[in-house]
């Protein structure tokens, strides 16, 4: 979900190769879809529907925009339309009591083609690519880029496990509240749509490519591929010269996320934590960021075994990168680039990871509510996350020690504020007093004249009610002396008729 504020920057910095602005009527135009086809062949962006060029907001109708986004996902989810297919789930949004619709565009390691012409982004426009030789440089540069999409022209779906294929529809189902294409296709279908299955542009070669046989493929397939690959799972809390438990994960993504988690819950201590009034576990939220990232953005054919470990005071992974920028990443400098943006887009659709990007931003917060500080995510050939774990800390405490400490200020500045007032209206008072009272002769007035004025003098900001019951008289009588005075110039109102004041002239003779 964008933040009003991150959006009203987005507004006010304009379009940019990453981002772009539709105004957006009844219906999504064909400029939309081919937006939707550049970003997905160059970085990955963000399209908003609702904005004109400018960046000022004029909205889409509130009652269309359901019904917007499913003919949206409709389109480029249908192969006639886009090739391949690409499964994107549009964001409604309000700003400014206007709706408005956001659509998350990652970048893709196929070149994709929309009417059967394929569009590239350059700054912020879309460009037509119809030469033959740029073709072809897109798709050597996304298979020198994502190594994801090597292929394997022997690999079968008899090396895959298709018998997770049910289990994963229904996956996506749940994952989009019941509707999901995946649920439509068939195996092979399936199996294309989440582009697992391709061409190589250059060697014309076809086949099921690494991101299949890591998602999907047989134990033995998988290390026939990629000899090197494992993840290690080990504690290492009481004997710190080898380890309390170990676990060895050598089997294809989806199975290895299931059993690195078990392992994470037999191991971490699960704390209280409340958001949006829906407990959730705080570990196992901490776990699922690290192990997510280090299953679908590792680097599968380096040489280095993947590490999770967990310590007395730490729990860490460790996986081959390809760095993009070294060094520390935090919520504030980093870009999501997924390094395998096929996984990542299948780990998406069946609900093992969020929106890209949100992974670092989870962990910042998870990692405060669990030990009171912040984690490390250090980008380099050797991607390592480190998160402190305390045992004894507790974020209801901290929250609860944090509220007492904001009470006590409150109070003291309370306190310090009434004993402002309290002097101030001491001086107020003895500053009154001090005022000469008005003689019968420099006032030139009666009796009744004077005693309204002393009483004014002394009561600013008296009532004509109450200055009625002093001297005596009726209300009617006390608004016809004030106005007389007031004409004499003996006598003047300041300010609002409820807070105002009266003010006494004693300079007339």
């Amino acid at each position: 979900m964008v933040s009003v504020e991150k959006l009203r920057m987005i507004l006010s910095i304009g379009e940019t190769v990453a981002v772009e602005f539709k105004r957006c009527g009844g219906s999504i135009e064909h400029d939309v879809y081919q937006t939707v086809c550049a970003f997905l062949n160059r970085f990955g962006g963000d399209i908003y529907l609702g904005v004109d060029d400018s960046g000022i907001v004029c909205g889409v109708p509130c009652k269309s925009a359901p019904m917007l986004v499913k003919n949206f996902i409709s389109v480029v989810s249908n192969p006639d339309v886009f090739l391949p297919t690409i499964y994107l789930s549009p964001e409604i949004l309000k700003y400014e009591e206007k709706t408005l619709i956001r659509i998350h565009v990652p970048p893709s390691s196929e070149v994709h083609s929309y009417k059967k012409i394929i569009y590239d982004r350059v700054n912020d426009s879309d460009v037509k690519v119809t030469a033959t030789g740029q073709i072809a440089q897109m798709y050597v540069r996304k298979q020198s880029i994502f190594t994801e999409k090597k292929i394997y022209p022997y690999v079968t779906e008899a090396d895959l496990r298709m018998d997770l294929l049910p289990r994963i529809r229904v996956m996506a189902a749940n994952r989009y509240n019941g509707v999901h294409p995946w649920t439509e296709l068939s195996d092979s279908q399936l199996l294309k749509s989440a582009g697992l299955y391709g061409e190589d542009k250059v060697t014309g070669e076809r086949g099921f490519n690494l991101a299949a046989v890591m998602l999907l493929g047989r134990d033995d397939v998988m290390l026939n591929v990629c000899p090197s690959y494992r993840t290690d799972a080990i504690v290492r809390k009481v004997n710190l010269d080898r380890y309390d438990d170990r676990l060895l994960v050598q089997t294809n993504l989806i199975e290895s996320y299931e059993r690195l988690m078990s392992f994470a819950s037999k191991h971490l201590l699960d704390k209280f934590y409340l958001e949006r009034d829906a407990r959730i576990s705080l570990s196992g939220a901490i776990a699922r960021e690290m192990l997510v990232n280090t299953l679908m953005h590792r680097e599968f054919t380096a040489a280095y075994f993947a590490k999770f470990v967990i310590e007395h005071d730490r729990m860490f992974t460790e996986n081959a990168n390809r760095a993009l920028t070294g060094g520390i990443i935090t919520p504030d400098n980093f870009e999501p680039t997924p390094k395998n943006p096929t996984i990542a887009a299948f780990f998406r659709n069946i609900g093992y990871a969020d929106e890209l990007g949100s992974g670092v931003r989870n962990l910042y917060k998870y990692a405060q509510c669990y030990s009171g500080r912040d984690p490390q995510l250090i980008d380099g050939d050797i991607f390592r996350i480190i998160v402190p774990i305390d045992d004894n800390y507790s974020s209801e405490s901290a929250i609860k020690a944090q509220s007492k400490r904001n009470q006590s200020a409150i109070k003291a500045q309370s306190k310090r504020n009434q004993s402002a007032i309290k002097a101030q209206s001491k001086r107020n008072q003895s500053a009154i007093k001090a005022q000469p009272k008005p003689s019968d002769c420099a006032l030139n007035c009666d009796l009744t004249e004077k005693r309204i004025l002393e009483y004014f003098m002394d009561h600013p900001q008296a009532t004509q009610v109450e200055v009625a019951k002093v001297v005596g008289s009726s209300r009617r009588t006390v608004q016809e002396i004030i106005a007389d005075l007031k004409e004499k110039k003996l006598l003047e109102r300041e300010g609002a008729k409820r807070n105002g004041r009266w003010l006494v002239n004693t300079d007339i003779d």
